[in-house]
């Protein structure tokens, strides 16, 4: 193996680092939990909104835009 490493380290560090990239990617699912559903009429261009499913709607204050 690489830098004389030994085969029982490899294969931990692989599992291992395999493991995580499948949390990481499964919890990102989660968060965003994206809308799978195909729409019978695409939307046109600058229709399409996204919106974070997995947090609740805060109360937000108006903002006042100064000029």
């Amino acid at each position: 193996m690489p830098v004389g490493v030994p085969w029982s380290t490899y294969l931990k560090m692989l599992s291992s680092s395999l493991l995580a990239m499948c949390a990481g990617a499964q919890v990102v699912h989660w968060y965003y939990r994206p809308d799978l559903t195909i729409p019978e009429i695409p939307p046109k261009p600058g229709e399409l909104k996204t919106e974070l499913l997995g947090l609740k709607e805060r109360h937000r204050e108006p903002q006042v835009s100064q000029q």
